[in-house]
């Protein structure tokens, strides 16, 4: 049986396979290279952050495992990848933010009632314009709120955000350049937790609503993020690390301060230590009755969580691997089958 890896429209790092056919190793096995009898296919969906990490997984899968094993990854955003687990349309939702209370009931009135959550990897959201904008190098919380918040809109000049985020406590002076915002859309993880972690604070203190601006170009692609952001000299948005750092000839990677610790640029090592102050955790979700009765899926996360296997994988697609005792966690978690809700 041939293998197939159906990949969404916004991957395309360098670690990624092509769209299209893959063809099957020949005389695939496992790791160890004993016969692995395995079969069937995988349905991914969910975190356009998470999807090169999961599609790279994969095509090593096809390679030492078993060819006889297709796979169908896409990354429309997390939000729009829960809501396709959570009807049971896939095995696997990857995330690039936490799975939330109103998603975990989704998921039961649908009868997905086992959830497995297995931490993969960290992140840090980088904070990019063009590499032609040389006037500014770091951004505080409060200028970024001031940017790109709710109280934003309207703003069309980098000056606009001069007085509120004076009011804020910023001493930043901002160019006066036009302010072109690419950035990801509400159905994208990335947007959720830049929003949490930057806007949400100011929101609640100014009675506002925990959201961002809405007058920007917004897509849940992030080569169309990229491809914005680069082809405007005075633009703004954010994006995961691996595709900013994969494209850091066309963007520049702003430094963030978060108020406390000065101005910090994301790196493996600040992002691992949250020295940066925008890093996240990714996961995948697992619904263990597909597991239960698709071995496809249980040998693919097994292989998935093998030692050291993702940390080769991060070695290609550069976000952060985990530390020793979240890896032995993960590992735990999915040895158990632990589901959300167990207490286990």
């Amino acid at each position: 049986m041939g293998a197939l890896i159906a990949l969404a429209a916004c991957t395309g790092t360098a670690s990624q396979p092509p769209a299209g056919s893959v063809a099957p190793a020949t005389g695939g096995g496992a790791p160890d290279g004993s016969a692995v009898d395995v079969a069937g296919s995988v349905v991914v969906s969910g975190s356009s952050t998470v999807e090169p990490i999961t599609a790279l997984v994969a095509e090593l899968f096809i390679e030492r495992v078993s060819g006889d094993v297709s796979f169908d990854i896409t990354g429309p955003g997390t939000s729009d990848g829960f809501e396709r687990f959570c009807n049971g349309e896939t095995d696997i939702s990857d995330a690039s933010r936490p799975i939330r209370d109103t998603e975990i009931e989704s998921c039961t009135e649908n009868g997905v009632t086992d959830v497995i959550e297995l931490k993969v990897a960290i992140d840090g959201l980088s904070v990019i314009t063009s590499v032609e904008n040389t006037q500014v190098d770091c951004l505080t919380f409060a200028d970024l709120y001031a940017l790109l918040g709710p109280e934003s809109q309207g703003f069309d000049n980098w000056t606009d955000a001069q007085p509120l985020a004076a009011e804020l406590g910023s001493a930043t002076t901002f160019a006066d350049a036009p302010l072109d915002v690419t950035a990801p859309g509400e159905e994208s993880g990335t947007f959720g937790s830049f929003v949490e972690i930057v806007i949400e604070q100011f929101n609640e203190d100014r009675g506002r609503e925990a959201t961002t601006r809405a007058d920007y170009t917004a897509s849940g692609n992030d080569n169309v993020i990229v491809e914005g952001i680069a082809g405007t000299p005075t633009s703004l948005g954010w994006v995961g690390y691996a595709f900013a750092k994969e494209n850091e000839s066309r963007v520049k990677l702003l430094q963030v301060d978060d108020g406390e610790s000065g101005c910090v640029a994301p790196t493996p090592e600040t992002i691992a230590s949250n020295e940066y102050p925008i890093s996240r955790d990714l996961f995948v979700y697992v619904n263990k009755a597909k597991v239960d009765t698709n071995p496809a899926v249980g040998a693919f996360v097994d292989f998935y969580l093998s030692d050291g296997l993702i940390g080769e994988v991060l070695e290609e697609v550069p976000y952060v691997p985990l530390a020793a005792d979240a890896v032995a966690e993960t590992q735990a978690a999915w040895r158990d089958k632990s589901v959300l809700g167990s207490g286990s």
